[in-house]
């Protein structure tokens, strides 16, 4: 369920038990607060990481109870760590995300999906694995369905954000599919800054990627059905908004520059009943 800074994080909603609202609202601080630094700071490329790398420190520290002597950081991560430790979260999914936020500093293409896919590995499936540890649900299937949901998050969020990640400097879309598909380059800056109605070549490549994102959504989807009580009610409007938003993007005729897809309040409606028959319809 995308929120409006970190995508790809249940932030403590009201389906979240209420022990695990502290923890997951700890762990949503540190990955926005590493975003912060490598994605929207002003400073130089050479300082994020730097920074980034003062993360990774203080992230070994406070998971093994040792102070943080950034006084600027210190607060972050000794709540992060009472939650590490208080809940005996793995190091791996936390480590993931500052790679991956390191990786945004530098890299703006991606030679082909597999490529993009091991950086949804770094982005995205750590949350969905941490969640899973906080609800003792971590079977090595329950992980990989986990990783399909989350990486087709991620994947439905650059297909929504072509236009703003081209603005700054980056396209997600694989490189090859470009190519097979006939985009390039100048015929994206086109339809972002001079947008043309989109032609037949970007509707192909969109549509082909979208197939890619809602093929993976439904291969995690039954986890969903699969775990019970409040974390199966908040994964199914996961689930299902993730869906909800290619429905939008197919919806407009994959014209994500001059419409953004976007959930409504209506949306909401629907995707509460569909959430009510989610095993007979995902």
């Amino acid at each position: 369920m995308p929120v409006e800074h970190y995508e790809n994080f249940p932030v403590a909603s009201l389906l979240l038990p209420a022990r695990l609202r502290e923890p997951v609202e700890a762990i949503y601080a540190f990955a926005r607060s590493a975003d912060d630094v490598a994605d929207e700071g002003d400073a130089p490329a050479i300082a994020r990481l730097a920074r980034l790398h003062d993360y990774q420190l203080a992230l070994e520290a406070c998971a093994h109870g040792h102070p943080v002597h950034d006084g600027s950081i210190a607060p972050l991560f000794d709540r992060l760590g009472r939650a590490i430790r208080a809940h005996a979260l793995p190091l791996q999914p936390f480590r993931d995300l500052l790679d991956a936020f390191m990786q945004d500093v530098g890299k703006t293409r991606y030679r082909d999906f597999d490529e993009l896919c091991d950086y949804c590995r770094r982005s995205a499936n750590p949350v969905g694995r941490l969640m899973l540890h906080l609800y003792g649900a971590a079977t090595p299937e329950n992980l990989r369905r986990s990783d399909a949901i989350c990486s087709s998050l991620q994947l439905i969020n650059f297909w929504q954000d072509v236009a703003v990640d081209w603005h700054k400097q980056r396209i997600y879309l694989p490189q090859d599919d470009m190519t097979r598909f006939g985009v390039n380059e100048p015929m994206l800056d086109a339809l972002v800054y001079d947008p043309p109605p989109v032609n037949d070549q970007w509707r192909a490549l969109l549509a082909f990627e979208v197939q890619r994102a809602r093929a993976m959504m439904l291969d995690g989807a039954p986890l969903a059905r699969a775990l019970p009580g409040r974390i199966g009610w908040e994964l199914r409007l996961v689930v299902l908004g993730g869906l909800r938003i290619l429905e939008r993007i197919e919806a407009v005729g994959y014209d994500v520059f001059h419409h953004r897809p976007t959930l409504g309040r209506g949306d909401w409606l629907r995707l509460g009943w569909r959430a009510l028959t989610f095993g007979k319809t995902a």
